[in-house]
């Protein structure tokens, strides 16, 4: 990447009593990129952004942002964020959390501006804890961008929002990004990724295990979830994992097509056939961890 790095993990390291969070992570954000870092729960998807953010020390390994100590106030100051849990006054309003929030930064983006973006002009004179949790969650990801930063990052940003609210943040922090920004989110959903990046990488058990384009990244966790209610059916084509519960059985396949005409060719007397995309964490665990491959 030609673009100067805004953020970078070598070889990071991290645990918690005892237990690795992170296992030589190295990771590189680049001017004006959108990264999606991508990984089931537990994969260590927080920990790298607390630690990116000067939240927390890693245990080994260097994290650097613009090129200097991410703890450092003076670099932070450069940066917005909204990590997974937040905790506002309650009894401020949205205007005057924004405001608070604003005059931490030299040159913050205009309120009225910054509101409107969002949608939330309407809440401007709403107590914060009269909120729902997707407006409060919408609250927070606006706060990220409220001092006009070179650098955005967001821990599960929509976590909480419905579809609307969903692709209306998309839409907003996509023309950030078109504005010279850069963007790093930690994110469940392949469709967000879809949605903004530029760049995916994918983590699990505190390592990168895949980086790359979104078309990369989808080709090597696409697979479908085939269920059905009867008995398990042997030597199906395309299946790459299974699981029996009770008599329900659910089939992750790499071609449903192929898995679902073997099942009726074969005659297995089966009903309640249900074929799905399957989330992120099980094509994780299946393609990436080796899972219970049976082909």
């Amino acid at each position: 990447m030609s673009a100067s790095p805004v953020a970078e993990l070598a070889d990071v390291h991290k645990s918690f009593g005892g237990q690795p969070a992170l296992n030589g992570l190295d990771l590189t954000v680049a001017e004006g990129e959108i990264v999606a870092l991508l990984g089931p729960n537990g994969a260590g998807k927080t920990t790298a952004i607390d630690i990116l953010l000067g939240l927390r020390r890693p245990d080994r390994g260097t994290a650097r942002l613009f090129g200097a100590d991410p703890r450092r106030p003076a670099t932070r100051r450069r940066i917005g964020a909204t990590p997974q849990d937040t905790g506002f006054p309650e009894n401020l309003s949205v205007a005057e959390l924004a405001g608070f929030v604003r005059r931490h930064y030299p040159a913050p983006r205009p309120a009225d501006e910054l509101l409107d973006d969002f949608g939330l002009t309407d809440l401007a004179t709403r107590q914060v804890g009269g909120l729902s949790g997707g407006q409060r969650r919408r609250v927070a990801v606006a706060l990220a961008f409220a001092g006009n930063p070179r650098a955005v990052f967001l821990d599960e940003p929509t976590t909480g929002l419905d579809v609307a609210a969903r692709r209306a943040l998309w839409a907003t922090a996509a023309r950030y990004a078109a504005d010279g920004g850069t963007l790093f989110l930690t994110t469940h959903y392949l469709e967000e990724a879809e949605a903004l990046a530029s760049r995916v990488v994918l983590i699990d058990r505190g390592a990168v295990v895949a980086a790359g384009s979104l078309p990369e990244i989808k080709a090597a966790v696409e697979i479908r979830r085939v269920g059905y209610t009867g008995p398990p059916a042997a030597d199906l084509p395309g299946v790459a994992g299974r699981e029996t519960d009770g008599a329900r059985q659910t089939l992750w396949c790499r071609d449903a097509d192929a898995t679902v005409r073997a099942l009726v060719a074969g005659g297995t007397d089966f009903r309640d056939l249900e074929v799905a995309p399957v989330s992120l964490e099980e094509a994780v665990t299946i393609r990436l961890r080796g899972g219970n491959a049976c082909d």
